[in-house]
Formats: C-alpha cells, sequence, structure tokens
C-alpha cells in the first residue's frame, strides 16, 4: 500500500496581515513542532500560501492555529483546499522570494514591529507623565509630610522631657512609698508580737473566767440549795408559831370567859 495514502494534504491561503510581520516564520515553527512538512510562502497580493501535509487530525489542528498569530500579524480569512500528499516532502520551509523581496520583508517586519512597539512607548510616555505628576504631588505632599514631621518631633522633645520630670517624681514617690511601707510593715511585725501576747493573755484570762464561772456556779448552786432548806425551817417555823399562837389565843379566850364568868358578865 502506498504511505502517500496515509497522509492528509492541505494548500492553505491566508488572507490579512500576514507579510512582513513575521507570520511565515510563525507558519514554520508551529509545523515544525507539530512534525508537519510543506512550505510557505509569500503571494504577489500580500496573501500567504501554505502547503502541509500529515496526520489528518495534526493538519487540522494546525490549520486553526494559523488563524490566531501572535501581534502584530492578523488573520482576515483562510482559503484551505485538499490536495494530494507530495511524498518527498520530509520537512516544512519557507519558499524564499527574491532577494530584495526578502530584505523587504525583514525590513517591513521590523517597522511593523518597531511601530507597534512606538505607540506601545507613546502610551507609556503619557502614562510616565501622569505618573510624574502623580510623583510632584506626593513629593509635595511628602515636604508637607516632613513639615508636620518636625513638628511632631519638636512636639516628642518636650513630652520627653516631661516624661523625665514625672519619671523623677515617681523614682521619688517610689522611693517614698517604699519607705513609709517598710515603716508600716516594721509596726504590722510590732503589732503581730503585741497581739500574741495579748493572745496569750486573752487565753489565760479565759482559762482564769472559765474557773471563775465554774466556782460561781458550784457558790450558786450550794446558796440555792441553803436557801430551799432555810425556806423549809422557816416555813416549820411559822407553823409552830401558828400553832402556839392558837393555843395561846385558846387559852386567853378561855380565862376572858372565866373572868366573865366571876364578875357576873355571862
Amino acid at each position: 500500500m502506498c504511505p502517500c495514502l496515509a497522509l492528509k494534504a492541505s494548500l492553505v491561503r491566508v488572507f490579512g496581515r500576514v507579510q512582513r510581520v513575521g507570520y511565515r516564520r510563525f507558519v514554520l515553527d508551529s509545523a515544525q513542532e507539530l512534525g508537519l512538512s510543506g512550505y510557505v510562502r509569500n503571494e504577489k497580493d500580500g496573501s500567504v500560501t501554505v502547503f502541509v501535509q500529515g496526520d489528518d487530525a495534526v493538519v487540522e489542528k494546525f490549520i486553526e492555529v494559523l488563524k490566531t498569530p501572535p501581534q502584530p500579524a492578523y488573520v482576515r480569512s483562510v482559503d484551505i483546499k485538499e490536495v494530494k500528499p507530495k511524498p518527498r516532502l520530509k520537512y516544512f520551509a519557507i519558499k524564499p522570494s527574491p532577494l530584495h523581496e526578502e530584505l523587504q520583508e525583514g525590513v517591513g517586519a521590523m517597522q511593523s514591529i518597531f511601530i507597534d512597539y512606538w505607540g506601545e512607548f507613546r502610551g507609556f510616555v503619557g502614562e510616565f507623565r501622569d505618573y510624574r505628576q502623580e510623583f510632584r504631588d506626593y513629593r509635595q505632599e511628602f515636604r508637607d509630610f516632613r513639615e508636620e514631621f518636625r513638628d511632631y518631633r519638636q512636639e516628642f522633645r518636650g513630652f520627653v522631657g516631661e516624661f523625665r520630670d514625672y519619671r523623677n517624681e515617681f523614682r521619688e514617690f517610689r522611693d517614698e512609698s517604699l519607705k513609709i511601707s517598710r515603716e508600716i510593715l516594721d509596726e504590722v511585725r510590732g503589732l503581730k508580737q503585741e497581739f500574741r501576747d495579748y493572745r496569750g493573755e486573752f487565753r489565760d484570762f479565759r482559762q482564769e473566767f472559765g474557773d471563775f464561772r465554774n466556782e460561781s456556779l458550784s457558790i450558786s448552786r450550794e446558796i440555792l440549795d441553803t436557801g430551799k432548806e432555810v425556806l423549809g425551817e422557816v416555813k416549820g417555823l411559822r407553823k409552830d408559831l401558828q400553832t402556839i399562837l392558837d393555843e395561846r389565843l385558846a387559852r386567853m379566850e378561855r380565862d376572858i370567859a372565866e373572868i366573865k364568868a366571876k364578875i357576873g358578865l355571862t
């Protein structure tokens, strides 16, 4: 079977801004990267002709790549025709034009690129002018900040002097506070010792008071018991006196009755 039957070949005519802008070099690099064979050449009408052959899917991919070249090249339209493969073509190459055209191609490509860069540079110039004006504004603002900083620095120096005075005053206050604290601590220690002495004395007093209370309770109980005995005796004595008085009263009544009888008063 002829190996050319496995190849697909296409003849592509590309229109647009494709000459003097490095488009042929772009086509060559793309074909070599995909492993295709063929050629590319400039035409008199300003278009570019590309013959390419290889695997069907790879050729289709290559044709899509041709439509999106890098700037400043621009593809307006593409005409595609299927043609017979050329098995003798093993590599992809640029078919050169006459020398003067190649020189024009190179100069044109450089000129096109330079024009694009020049336009971009003009944009940068305008942007740089804006930045320069902005920088001037920032510089003026920085000068204002610097002047304000100087004022703050002077004010800060005043704060530093005031802070030093406060620091010295604080140190004096600290020393005085420490002195007073030590005196209070010594006094508290003395009070603590005195309190310990009072606590011991209080314990002795509490013990003594406990003994006194117990003795007082004992005496009170004895007094109560004695009082009860005396009260019982008094009650007995009162009863005896009542009996004696009753007897004497009865005797007196009898004597009075006898006396009345004797004198005839009955």
